[in-house]
C-alpha cells in the first residue's frame, strides 16, 4: 500500500500537508481522524478531529476537509 499527499483545509489542522496512506485506487481514505496529542492528563489524549476525502488539489495530492471534534474515542 502506498501513500498520497493531502492538504487539511479547515479546522485546527488547517493547512497542514502530510502523507496519509493511499486506498487501492490512489485516493486517501474517505475519513481521516486527526488525533491531537494534547489532553487532559497524562494518560487522556486530546480530541479528535474528523475530516473527509474532498477532491484530487492538481498537483497529485487532495484536500481532506474538517467536519467535526468529537471527544477522544467518539469518531471511531
Amino acid at each position: 500500500m502506498g501513500e498520497v499527499t493531502v492538504r487539511f483545509v479547515g479546522g485546527p489542522a488547517d493547512g497542514l500537508v502530510r502523507e496519509v496512506p493511499a486506498e487501492p485506487d490512489g485516493a486517501p481514505p474517505q475519513r481521516w481522524i486527526m488525533r491531537h496529542p494534547g489532553g487532559t492528563g497524562p494518560t487522556q489524549p486530546g480530541p479528535d478531529h474528523l475530516y473527509e476525502r474532498d477532491r484530487p488539489d492538481g498537483h497529485g495530492g487532495w484536500s481532506m476537509r474538517f467536519v467535526r471534534t468529537d471527544a477522544y474515542g467518539v469518531s471511531e
